[in-house]
């Protein structure tokens, strides 16, 4: 499974453009973090591409569902794999790789910092500041369905100080955003 498989795969499964963008920017994370741990950049992108691939679609499996949609149909690795359940606290599955950890830390958190990015005139992330963002985090009422808790808890599995990912995720998406235009 690579990027291009990946990304056809999203896109063929997933209609609203507003989750595909949640997607590409969960990939965006992951590539920052990949490349800021030494690890295999293609892969985290993957693992960011496909974790809510099957949400639109079935919702109340997710994402069991696309999990064994990936084991049947592909041969996306049991690393992303278990990432991807992993980040569903639901499934009660351990996130125990540092792949689990960091899309579990940089999926909820990119929905903060794109949120927060849209409601700016210019609605550009790469105006946003890390002030702005730590704001917008303390107010539970802006982006209300963004679970703070996960956040902070994927930050402390990750051993990353909380403010520093919050840094670290707004400068992916910046820098995506900039790679992009």
């Amino acid at each position: 499974m690579d990027r291009a498989q990946a990304y056809a795969l999203m896109t063929e499964h997933t209609r609203s453009e507003s989750l595909r963008r949640h997607m590409l920017n969960v990939e965006a994370a992951m590539r920052w973090y990949a490349r800021r741990f030494g690890e295999d950049e293609e892969l985290y992108a993957v693992t960011g591409l496909l974790h809510d691939f099957d949400y639109e679609g079935h919702p109340q499996e997710h994402p069991t569902w696309g999990v064994a949609y990936l084991r049947e149909h592909t041969d996306t690795p049991p690393e992303v794999l278990d990432a991807i359940l992993g980040h569903a606290p639901s499934t009660g599955v351990p996130r125990v790789t540092r792949l689990a950890k960091t899309l579990f830390a940089v999926d909820e958190l990119t929905g903060l910092v794109q949120a927060a990015a849209l409601i700016r005139p210019d609605r550009d992330v790469r105006q946003l500041e890390l002030s702005s963002l730590k704001k917008r985090f303390k107010n539970r009422a802006f982006a209300a369905g963004v679970n703070r808790e996960e956040v902070m808890r994927g930050a402390q599995e990750l051993g990353v100080d909380f403010e520093t990912h919050l840094s670290n995720v707004l400068a992916a998406l910046q820098q995506a955003s900039t790679l992009q235009r």
